[in-house]
C-alpha cells in the first residue's frame, strides 16, 4: 500500500530554517513564517523533511486515496521557494495576476524572493485557500 511521504512530523521549523544554506533565502524562510502564522493563525509545522505547513486538512478522493496535507505551506528550496496552495479555488488565478513575479505549477507557487511578491496578494492566497479547504474538507 502506498505511504505519504509528507507528514507532519515534531521536527523543528525554526532549525529547520537556519540551516537553510542561502542566507537571503533563509531571510525570506523567516518572513514568511511571520506572514503565514499571522495570517492563518495556525502554529507552524514541519512536513516531511522540507515543507513547513500551517492547519491540515484530511482528503480522501474518489480513487480511495487519503491522506493529511497542510491548509498552506512553503518551502525555501535551493531554486526557488515553493508556496503551497490548491490550485482549485476560484480566485487563485485572478490574485496571482497581481502576485508580481512567480511562476506556478500544480499545488506550487514558485517565487525568487519575498521582494519579488505584493504581501497584501500573498495573505488573499492564504485566505483563499485555507477558507476553500476548510469548506471542501470541512470534517478535519
Amino acid at each position: 500500500m502506498y505511504e505519504l511521504k509528507t507528514k507532519e512530523n515534531d521536527n523543528s521549523v525554526l532549525e529547520f530554517i537556519e540551516n537553510v544554506d542561502n542566507m537571503n533565502k533563509r531571510e525570506d524562510a523567516y518572513k514568511l513564517l511571520d506572514i503565514f502564522t499571522e495570517t492563518t493563525g495556525y502554529k507552524a509545522m514541519m512536513w516531511g523533511p522540507s515543507i513547513i505547513g500551517f492547519g491540515s486538512y484530511h482528503y480522501k478522493y474518489a480513487s480511495g486515496h487519503e491522506g493529511d496535507a497542510p491548509l498552506v505551506g512553503y518551502s525555501p528550496r535551493k531554486a526557488k521557494i515553493s508556496l503551497y496552495f490548491p490550485q482549485c479555488f476560484a480566485q487563485r488565478e485572478e490574485s496571482l495576476q497581481k502576485f508580481g513575479k512567480h511562476t506556478s505549477g500544480k499545488g506550487c507557487v514558485y517565487i525568487n524572493k519575498v521582494s519579488d511578491i505584493n504581501i497584501d496578494v500573498l495573505k488573499e492566497l492564504i485566505n483563499h485557500s485555507v477558507a476553500y479547504l476548510n469548506e471542501t474538507y470541512p470534517n478535519h
